[in-house]
């Protein structure tokens, strides 16, 4: 089993923006050091969920100089909102500096303030999501000699005559990864041997409290296409490596009373962070001319036990022991999720330390 951390924080303005950010670039070293294998960046913009976020990429570069053991995943990149030869060459550069060792989560993204600042309408970003892909495929299968790659898809437009430089480090090209959750997307993620991004909800309802239900039922679905879709065993093998299950919020403590306490505090102030976010994307909402759903209540019991997991180091290895049985490759959690306060920052150092040292090794050594 992987493990692998999430590098986000918020902040609420923007005095808060460059310590946030030494904040992130400090646990992703703390990360490396405890022996995690990879960290996954977000795609987020305006809001202050992450002030690297803007541009993921560029922090992942900066990450990968210092810090060459680490895997670099992006969970995930909004496809919507990057052109399609910029992203093209992005994720190539990214490959190259990485050596290779780099995982791109891909979507359509979650809030309208993001697209109608980027100017997307909210509305087009499915069938947007679908068409960028497709012309990135088309611009990296591209060699000088063929034909020009022409495309039009009403929101970008060009003609690439040469190729996309520079060209991928690894032999398959940039490793993307995506959400295998409808039957359409478990097939493609399976046909294309992509590692994924496993769901332990059924949408619409996204907090039933029982995660390891759906986590079992939505990989048993991925596996069972991936391993009937005719790849060599090493394709499947990585796939399945690298397939990941993500929990917002990871807090260990030394007993699972003290964890309780502590958790709890966090959660009151990761609640506060995003209805202040959510403030935002009601405008944007208005503007954009959809409705979405109210923001998630963390304080709900559901929602926490589907979203997060804590406690004491046994009840934590506990819990994801059923995790990698089910046949989960990599863990991803989050230790600084929420506001930058005080409190988080000392709960989030300790739980990592704690996690890294007393939780992994029970997991490795079963």
């Amino acid at each position: 089993m992987h493990f692998s951390a999430f590098l986000t924080t918020r902040s609420a303005g923007p005095g808060d923006d460059r310590a946030v950010t030494r904040a992130l670039i400090d646990h992703a070293v703390d990360v490396e050091r405890l022996g995690f294998d990879a960290v996954f960046l977000p795609d987020h913009h305006f809001t202050g969920y992450c002030p690297p976020a803007g541009d993921p990429m560029m922090f992942a570069a900066h990450l990968a100089a210092r810090l060459p053991r680490l895997w670099f995943g992006f969970s995930v990149q909004t496809i919507p909102l990057h052109h399609p030869v910029r992203f093209a060459e992005r994720l190539n550069l990214i490959d190259q500096l990485t050596d290779g060792k780099a995982l791109i989560g891909i979507g359509s993204g979650t809030t309208p303030e993001e697209m109608i600042g980027l100017g997307v309408n909210y509305k087009d970003t499915a069938d947007l999501s679908v068409s960028n892909l497709d012309i990135v495929q088309q611009l990296w299968a591209k060699q000088p000699s063929d034909e020009p790659v022409v495309f039009d898809n009403g929101h970008y437009k060009g003609a690439v005559v040469s190729r996309i430089v520079p060209a991928a480090y690894s032999e398959r090209g940039p490793q993307l990864m995506s959400v295998a959750a409808r039957p359409s997307s478990v097939e493609r993620a399976a046909k294309l041997a992509q590692p994924a991004f496993i769901l332990a909800f059924t949408p619409p309802v996204l907090d039933d409290g029982e995660p390891l239900t759906h986590l079992r039922r939505y990989f048993t679905a991925y596996r069972e296409a991936l391993e009937a879709a005719g790849h060599p065993q090493e394709r499947v093998d990585f796939a399945l490596e690298w397939t990941t299950h993500t929990y917002q919020h990871v807090h260990v403590a030394e007993s699972d009373a003290q964890a309780e306490d502590e958790f709890q505090l966090l959660m009151e102030q990761y609640q506060g962070a995003i209805e202040r976010e959510h403030q935002a994307n009601l405008e944007a909402e208005r503007l954009s001319g959809v409705q979405l759903r109210p923001p998630p209540n963390a304080l709900n019991p559901g929602w926490q036990k589907t979203w997060c997991v804590w406690g004491s180091p046994e009840t934590v290895a506990e819990h994801l022991a059923e995790v990698r049985d089910i046949g989960i490759g990599n863990v991803l959690g989050g230790f600084l999720g929420g506001p930058l306060t005080p409190e988080r920052r000392q709960l989030g150092k300790r739980s990592l330390e704690l996690f890294a040292t007393e939780v992994m090794p029970k997991l490795s050594s079963r």
